[in-house]
C-alpha cells in the first residue's frame, strides 16, 4: 500500500468512527435535556445522520425502526420547494402519512451547511406521552380516522435561522394533556440537532468538506457491498412466514401479517402482498411503519457486524400494494401502529430472515426465535398529589422474554432485539415520576418457549396507585390470544400476555381478596383507584428444538432459579422429579413414551429411510441428504419426509391445537390454531406452526436445491434422538 492509500485510510477510519461516535453525542445531549423516563430510562428514540438525500448514514442503536423515518421527511422537504431551507433552520413533524410510526412520535430535523451547501441532516425523534387526540395518551382504541387522534405535524419549521418560532411551538403544546414534558423534549430535540451540527462542524475543519462527505457516502457503500457479500452466503430460496394480532379496538377481529422472502443471490424481495386488509381501528401502520419494521428487522437480524446504515438496506426491495394493515391508506386511524402493525410486521420479517440463517451452516448458531413479541401497552394519567397533571407511558412490558438461539437459550426479560440497547426504568424512578406503586416486578414462571433450548421468561409487575385516589389507565396489547413470539426447529412459542384488574384488591397498601377481572386484548380506557390493582405478565421468547431434548441439568436448574415450575418440566420436558431432585432414568422413560404418543405407531419401513450423509441441514433436526432416488428431507432418524424439494411437512405426523395443553401458558384467539409436526419414526418435535383455524399452513422455507452444494453437516453416530422409538 502506498503511502498516500495508506494515509487515505487511516483519515477514513478516524473520520468513520467519529462520525460513528456522533449518534452516542446526540443521544447524551437528548437524555441529558430530557426529563421523560421514556428517555431518559427506557430509550425509547432515535438519533442519526443522513445524506441530503435522506439515506441514513450512521445511527444510534435504540428504536431502529425508526431509521428509515427521517429520511422520509428529508425528501418530503426536498420535494417542496416552499419549504425554503436554511441555516440553522429546523423542522418538526409527527405525522405518519408524511413519515412517523404515528403520531406520538415527535421528531426533529436540522440540516447541516458548510460553505452554504446542505451537506448533511441530523435527526432525532422520541415518543411522546400525549399529543392529544380522544383519549389520554393519544392511543384511541374506539378512533375511527386519523382526525379522531393525537395532533399530526405535517412537517413544521419551528427553528427559524436560530431563533424558535414560539408561536409555532405554542400550538404544539396546546394540543398535549402534558405541555410541559413535551415542550421539555423539543427543547431537548434542539440542543440535540445543534449537538449534532459542532460535531460535524469540527470535523468539516479539521478534515474537509470533501473528506467528511466522501466518508459518509464510503460508509454507505462499504455497508452495501457487505450486506451483499451476506446474501450471497445464504441458500437461495423462498421464505414464507405469517404472524397475527388480534383485536382492532373496535371488535376482536384477526389481522394477518404475510410476508414472502425470496432470496436469489445479492437481493432479497419481501412481499407483504398477503397480509389482511387495513382495519377499521388504530393498530395499522402507513408504508412509513412497514419500511421501519423491515430496517429494524434486516439491521438486527443480519447485520451484526455491519455498520447500520442505508447501505444495509439497499439490497432488500420491498413489496406491498396500498390499503393493507402495514400500508394503510389516508384517513384510516394508526395511533397504536408501533406496538401493533410495526411490531407484527417486524415478528414475521425476523422469523423469515431467521429461518434463513438456520438453513446455513455458518450462519446456523445466530438463527434465533422471536424476541418479546407484542409491547403490553399500560398508561397511567391524571391530576397526582400536588395537583399538577402527569402522565406515564410504562416501558416495563419491553422486559419480555428473548428468543432461545439454536446455540444457547434466551435472555431472560431480554426484550425486543429491534432496540438493542433498550432499558426499563427503576421502580422507584417509576414512582417518583408518577403516583404508582409497585406491589412486584420480577420474572414470570413457565413464560419462556420450550425447546431444546429455552425462550427466556418474560417480567410481570403488579401496580396500585400511590398518593391519589383515582386516575386513568389505558390498557391494550396484542398478544393475549396470539402467540407472536414463535420458535424454531420445534421450539415453542412464548407464554401469550395475561393481563387483570383486581377492584378492591388493596387496602391500606396491603393486598386483600378482591374481585379480579380478566382482561382480553384492549380494554381499553378505564378507571383506575388506589384500591385497585393491575397486574399483568408479558410474551417470553421463542424456544429452538424439541423440549424433549433438552438437558435434565438445564431443567433443573430452571426449576431451581423458578423459572420452570415442576408441573411443567413433568408435561413439556419429561423431567421427573424425586425427592426434590431430577431421576435421569424416569425422566428417560418418560421422554420415550411422550415421543410414542406423539407418533402412535413408529415408522419402521426400510425404503422411507436414507442414511446418507447430510450434505446441507433446516435447522435443529431436519436435513438434506442424497442417494440414487435423489435428494431428500430427512428427520434425524435418517425417515425421509420430502423428496425433490424441502416441502417436508407432507412427510412428517401432524396433531392440531385448538388451545395448548395449559402448562405453555398460550391462549389461542377463536380464528387460530396450533399445528405440531413430529418425525414419524421417532416423535421427534420438527415444527410449531400458528395458523388460522380454515387455513393448511404453508411450507416455510422452499429452497432451490440446485444451488446447494456440499458443506457436509456430521451426525452425532451416539445421539440418542436418532433412534427409532
Amino acid at each position: 500500500m502506498s503511502d498516500d492509500r495508506a494515509r487515505d485510510a487511516v483519515t477514513f477510519e478516524v473520520v468513520r468512527n467519529r462520525i460513528v461516535a456522533i449518534a452516542e453525542d446526540m443521544r447524551i445531549a437528548l437524555q441529558s435535556v430530557s426529563g421523560s423516563p421514556t428517555v431518559t430510562e427506557a430509550s425509547d428514540f432515535f438519533t442519526g445522520l443522513f445524506l441530503p438525500d435522506g439515506a441514513v448514514a450512521s445511527m444510534g442503536f435504540q428504536v431502529s425502526f425508526q431509521a428509515p423515518v427521517c429520511g422520509t421527511v428529508i425528501r418530503h422537504i426536498n420535494s417542496k420547494p416552499s419549504l425554503a431551507v436554511r441555516e440553522d433552520d429546523m423542522f418538526i413533524g409527527n405525522d405518519p402519512y408524511i413519515g412517523a410510526l404515528h403520531q406520538n412520535d415527535v421528531q426533529m430535523i436540522g440540516p447541516i451547511h458548510a460553505g452554504g451547501t446542505i451537506i448533511a441532516w441530523a435527526g432525532v425523534q422520541a415518543h411522546q406521552t400525549d399529543v392529544g387526540g380522544m383519549d389520554f395518551a393519544s392511543w384511541c382504541p374506539k378512533a375511527r380516522d386519523v382526525y379522531q387522534e393525537g395532533m399530526r405535524i405535517p412537517c413544521v419549521k419551528l427553528v427559524d435561522r436560530g431563533e424558535t418560532r414560539e408561536d409555532v411551538l405554542e400550538m404544539i403544546l396546546t394540543a398535549s394533556r402534558l405541555p410541559d414534558a413535551l415542550g421539555l423534549d423539543i427543547r431537548a430535540f434542539i440542543a440535540t440537532v445543534n449537538v449534532a451540527r459542532r460535531r460535524i462542524a469540527d470535523l468539516v475543519a479539521r478534515y474537509g468538506v470533501a473528506t467528511v462527505t466522501g466518508t459518509m457516502a464510503r460508509m454507505i457503500e462499504s455497508s452495501e457491498t457487505r450486506m451483499r457479500a451476506r446474501l450471497r452466503e445464504l441458500p437461495d430460496g423462498e421464505i414464507h412466514v405469517a404472524d397475527f394480532l388480534e383485536h382492532d379496538g373496535h371488535a376482536n377481529r384477526l389481522y394477518k401479517i404475510d410476508v414472502k422472502l425470496t432470496k436469489r443471490g445479492d437481493k432479497a424481495t419481501l412481499d407483504f402482498s398477503g397480509s389482511s386488509p387495513q382495519a377499521p381501528g388504530f393498530v395499522n401502520c402507513t408504508r412509513a411503519g412497514l419500511a421501519g419494521a423491515v430496517c429494524g428487522s434486516v439491521l438486527t437480524t443480519l447485520a451484526h457486524d455491519i455498520l447500520w446504515n442505508q447501505g444495509a438496506l439497499a439490497p432488500f426491495e420491498i413489496v406491498a400494494p396500498d390499503g393493507l394493515i402495514c400500508t394503510a391508506k389516508f384517513p384510516a386511524p394508526v395511533g397504536s401502529a408501533t406496538v401493533e402493525a410495526v411490531w407484527v410486521t417486524a415478528n414475521a420479517t425476523m422469523s423469515a430472515l431467521n429461518r434463513l440463517l438456520a438453513a446455513s451452516a455458518k450462519y446456523r448458531h445466530r438463527a434465533q426465535g422471536i424476541s418479546d413479541g407484542c409491547m403490553a401497552t399500560f398508561n397511567l394519567g391524571g391530576v397526582n398529589q400536588y395537583g399538577e397533571p402527569f402522565g406515564l407511558h410504562l416501558m416495563d412490558p419491553i422486559a419480555g422474554g428473548g428468543g432461545a438461539f439454536a446455540s444457547k437459550d434466551g435472555s431472560d426479560a431480554g426484550g425486543p432485539i429491534t432496540s438493542p440497547v433498550s432499558a426499563i426504568a427503576d421502580v422507584e424512578r417509576n414512582e417518583q415520576a408518577a403516583p404508582l406503586f409497585y406491589l412486584y416486578r420480577r420474572l414470570a414462571r413457565d413464560t419462556g418457549g420450550a425447546g431444546r433450548f429455552r425462550g427466556g421468561v418474560s417480567g410481570e409487575v403488579a401496580l396500585t396507585l400511590g398518593g391519589i385516589d383515582r386516575a386513568e389507565a389505558l390498557i391494550m396489547t396484542h398478544g393475549a390470544e396470539a402467540p407472536n413470539s414463535t420458535g424454531l426447529s420445534g421450539g415453542w412459542p412464548g407464554a401469550t400476555v395475561r393481563q387483570a384488574l383486581g377492584r378492591g384488591a388493596i387496602e391500606n397498601g396491603r393486598p386483600r381478596a378482591g374481585a379480579w377481572e380478566t382482561f382480553g386484548p384492549k380494554p381499553g380506557l378505564i378507571p383506575m383507584t388506589n384500591r385497585d390493582i393491575f397486574a399483568v405478565t408479558w410474551q417470553g421468547g421463542g424456544g429452538w428444538g424439541d423440549p424433549l431434548d433438552r438437558d435434565l441439568d438445564a431443567v433443573a436448574r430452571d426449576i431451581a432459579a423458578g423459572l420452570v415450575s415442576p408441573e411443567a418440566a413433568r408435561s413439556i420436558y419429561g423431567a421427573i422429579l424425586a425427592n426434590g431432585r431430577i431421576d435421569a432414568a424416569a425422566s428417560e422413560a418418560r421422554r420415550q413414551n411422550l415421543r410414542r404418543e406423539r407418533v402412535g405407531t413408529p415408522v419402521v419401513d426400510a425404503t422411507r429411510f436414507c442414511r446418507s450423509t447430510p450434505f446441507a441441514a433446516l435447522g435443529e433436526a431436519l436435513f438434506l441428504v442424497r442417494d440414487a432416488r435423489g435428494i431428500h428431507v430427512v428427520s434425524k432418524a435418517g425417515c425421509i419426509l420430502a423428496t425433490g424439494d424441502t416441502r417436508w411437512r407432507r412427510g412428517a405426523n401432524a396433531r392440531t391445537f385448538d388451545q395448548p395443553p395449559p402448562e405453555y401458558r398460550i391462549t389461542l384467539h377463536p380464528e387460530l390454531a396450533l399445528t405440531a409436526y413430529y418425525c414419524p419414526a421417532t416423535g421427534t418435535l420438527l415444527a410449531i406452526d400458528v395458523h388460522r383455524c380454515d387455513e393448511i399452513p404453508d411450507d416455510d422455507v422452499v429452497l432451490d436445491l440446485t444451488a446447494l452444494a456440499g458443506e457436509v453437516v456430521a451426525l452425532p453416530k451416539d445421539d440418542k434422538r436418532m433412534a427409532v422409538v
